[in-house]
C-alpha cells in the first residue's frame, strides 16, 4: 500500500487532483446533510477542504493558487451572465423601493463591518470574511480573496484570515437570517393569510395589455389579408384570432389571413386605438372567443427567440390567449405577475389552446439544441476580456495607489455587459441555464475548496483557543443588525407586505435555504417574486463592498 501513501502525500499532479476531487466530493455530500431544518449546501465544500487541511492533506501551494483564481474567474463570469440581463430592469422595472431597502442592508451590513473591525480590533481581512459568511455570500469571499491576493506584501498568513472569518460566521448567517424573518413577524402580530389575501389583490390590480372582440362589418375589409390593411399596423394594433363566419372553430390569425364580413377577430392594442376600431372594422362581438375553445393544454416552453426577450409576461398572454403560471430561473421558481419581462433560459409553464400553444412555442423559441448546446468561443473572448479589463489600474483622487477590479470584479462586469448585448453577430453572449450553472457550481467549488485547504491548518486553533468565538459573535451582529433595522423600517413606514419583506430579506442575502423557510409560511408567490426582484443588484453590491473594504481599508 506504499502506492497509496504515496498518492496521497507527494507532491504530483494525480495528488493535488485526488486531493481537491476528495474534497469537492466530501464537501458537497457534507451539504446535503440537514440539522434543524439547515443545510450547508455548496459551502459543505469549504468545511471539508478546512478538515483536510487541519490534517495535513494539501496540494502545492503554486497549484493551488491557480486553482483558486481559475475557480474564481469561472464563478464570477457566470454570475454576471445570470444577472446581468436582470440587472437593470430589476431596478427600474419591478421595485426600486425593494431594491433600495436591499440595498440599504447590504450598505449598513459593510458599515457594521467597518465598525467592528476598527473597534474591537479586528483585522479588516478577518472582518470581511465575517461580512461574507454573516451573509452567506461566497461571491464576496471570493472577491476579497482575489483583491487581498493581488497586494504587494500580504503574506499567506493574512491570506488565510477571510477564510477563517468565513467558516467561523457562516452557520450563524443562515439562522440569522430566519431568526430575523420571525421576529418581524412575532413584532408586527403579521397574519399571513390576511398578507397573502392582500398580495393577490393588488396582483389583480397591475394592468393587463387590453384585447377586444369584434364582429368584421365592414365590406371594404371583406376579402383583404390583414397585413394588406394598413391600419392595424399603424395603430399599433395585432389580430391573433379569428372565427370565420359560418365556422365553429377558433383559428390563429396571421398576416396571410383574410377577412370576410361576419367574422369575428381579437384585436390587441392600446384601449384608446380599439374604440377607434370598433368604427373601422364593427362592434362588439357578442361572443369572447377564447371561451370557444374547451380544450386547454399545459407545455413547458423555453425562452430562446431573440425576439421574446423582455417580453412581459402580460403582453405574451394577452397577444396569444395563453396563461404562463410559473417561471424557473436558476435558483428561484415562482409565479409571475404581468409586469415581469422574460430572459433567455426562462422556462415558461404555459397553459392554453394547442393552436395558442402552438403559436408562443414559435414566438418563444423553445430550442432545446440551442440550449443544450451552447457555444464555447464567446465564454472565452469574454473571459479573455474580463481578465484585461481587471487588471486595468484605476486611479481614483485621495486613494495612495492605483485600484484594480481585479479577477473578480473584471469578469463579472465584462459578463454583465456582454450579457445585455446579447448577440455579437453570429456569437451569442447567453449561456443557457444548464450550462451556466455547471460553470458556476464548478468554479465556486474549485475556489472553496482551495480556499479551506489553505486555511485548514489554523481553523481549530483559531475557534478553540483564540479568537474564533468572539469574531462568531460579531458576525451574529452583522447578520441581525441590518436585516432587523430594514425589516422593521419597511414594515413600520413603507407597509411592505410580510410576504414580500421575506422574500426582500432572504434575497437580500442571497441565500436559497432562507428563501425555501419564507416559503413555508404560504404558498403565494410574494415571496419568491420579491427574492428574484432583488437577487441582481445584491449580488453586484456584495461582491463590490468586499472589493472596496478590503482596497480602501490596507
Amino acid at each position: 500500500m506504499s502506492w497509496l501513501a504515496q498518492l496521497l502525500h507527494q507532491d504530483s499532479v494525480p495528488h493535488a487532483m485526488l486531493i481537491v476531487s476528495l474534497v469537492v466530493s466530501t464537501g458537497l455530500v457534507l451539504g446535503r446533510l440537514q440539522a434543524a431544518g439547515i443545510r450547508l449546501g455548496i459551502s459543505g465544500v469549504l468545511f471539508s477542504g478546512l478538515a483536510f487541511g487541519h490534517f495535513g492533506l494539501n496540494i502545492n501551494a503554486e497549484v493551488m493558487h491557480f486553482l483558486r483564481e481559475f475557480g474564481l474567474i469561472l464563478f464570477v463570469y457566470a454570475i454576471g451572465l445570470q444577472v446581468g440581463p436582470g440587472f437593470v430592469s430589476s431596478f427600474f422595472k419591478y421595485g426600486i423601493r425593494l431594491n433600495g431597502l436591499a440595498a440599504g442592508i447590504v450598505m449598513l451590513g459593510a458599515a457594521v463591518t467597518l465598525a467592528i473591525s476598527w473597534g474591537a480590533d479586528i483585522p479588516i481581512p478577518v472582518a470581511v470574511g465575517l461580512f461574507s459568511g454573516a451573509t452567506t455570500n461566497t461571491p464576496s469571499l471570493a472577491a476579497a480573496q482575489q483583491v487581498l491576493g493581488s497586494m504587494s506584501g500580504v503574506t499567506a498568513e493574512t491570506l488565510k484570515m477571510p477564510g477563517l472569518g468565513y467558516a467561523v460566521a457562516y452557520p450563524f448567517g443562515i439562522v440569522g437570517i430566519i431568526l430575523s424573518m420571525l421576529v418581524v413577524k412575532k413584532l408586527f402580530s403579521v397574519d399571513v393569510s390576511v398578507e397573502a389575501d392582500e398580495f393577490a389583490r393588488h396582483q389583480q390590480q397591475v394592468a393587463l395589455p387590453i384585447w377586444r372582440d369584434l364582429a368584421v362589418e365592414n365590406p371594404n375589409l371583406s376579402g383583404r389579408k390583414i397585413a394588406e390593411i394598413p391600419f392595424f399596423e399603424a395603430m399599433g394594433v395585432v389580430i391573433t384570432r379569428i372565427l370565420p363566419s359560418g365556422a365553429g372553430e377558433v383559428a390563429i390569425a396571421n398576416p396571410d389571413t383574410v377577412l370576410q364580413v361576419g367574422d369575428v377577430v381579437r384585436l390587441v392594442g392600446d384601449i384608446s386605438h380599439l374604440e377607434r376600431m370598433e368604427m373601422l372594422v364593427g362592434p362588439k362581438a357578442n361572443v369572447v372567443l377564447h371561451e370557444l375553445n374547451t380544450t386547454l393544454q399545459s407545455k413547458r416552453l423555453v425562452v430562446t427567440n431573440e425576439s421574446a426577450i423582455h417580453q412581459t409576461v402580460g403582453h405574451l398572454c394577452v397577444r396569444y390567449g395563453v396563461t404562463i403560471s410559473r417561471v424557473h430561473r436558476p435558483d428561484v421558481e415562482f409565479s409571475p405577475n404581468p409586469a415581469v419581462r422574460v430572459r433567455f433560459g426562462d422556462e415558461l409553464l404555459v397553459v392554453g389552446s394547442p393552436d395558442a400553444l402552438q403559436a408562443i412555442e414559435l414566438a418563444l423559441g423553445n430550442s432545446l439544441e440551442e440550449l443544450s448546446h451552447p457555444q464555447i468561443m464567446p465564454i472565452f473572448i469574454g473571459i479573455t476580456l474580463g481578465v484585461i479589463l481587471g487588471s486595468l489600474p484605476i486611479y481614483l483622487p485621495g486613494v495612495p495607489s492605483a485600484l484594480k477590479l481585479g479577477m473578480a470584479g473584471g469578469p463579472l462586469l465584462v459578463a454583465i455587459l456582454l450579457s445585455r448585448i446579447g448577440n455579437w453577430g453570429t456569437m451569442t453572449w447567453h449561456l443557457p441555464k444548464s450550462s451556466n450553472m455547471i460553470l458556476k457550481d464548478v468554479g465556486i467549488v474549485l475556489f472553496l475548496a482551495c480556499v479551506g485547504l489553505h486555511s485548514g491548518d489554523q481553523f481549530v486553533e483559531t475557534l478553540v483557543q483564540g479568537d474564533g468565538f468572539i469574531w462568531m459573535g460579531w458576525a451574529a451582529l452583522i447578520t441581525l443588525l441590518p436585516l432587523l433595522l430594514v425589516g422593521l423600517l419597511a414594515r413600520f413606514v413603507f407597509k411592505i407586505n410580510f410576504l414580500s419583506l421575506c422574500g426582500l430579506l432572504a434575497g437580500s442575502m442571497t441565500d436559497p435555504p432562507a428563501l425555501a423557510f419564507a416559503n413555508t409560511f404560504h404558498p403565494c408567490a410574494a415571496v419568491s417574486i420579491a427574492y428574484a426582484t432583488v437577487y441582481p443588484l445584491v449580488m453586484i453590491l456584495r461582491i463590490l463592498a468586499a472589493q472596496l473594504m478590503i482596497s480602501l481599508t490596507i
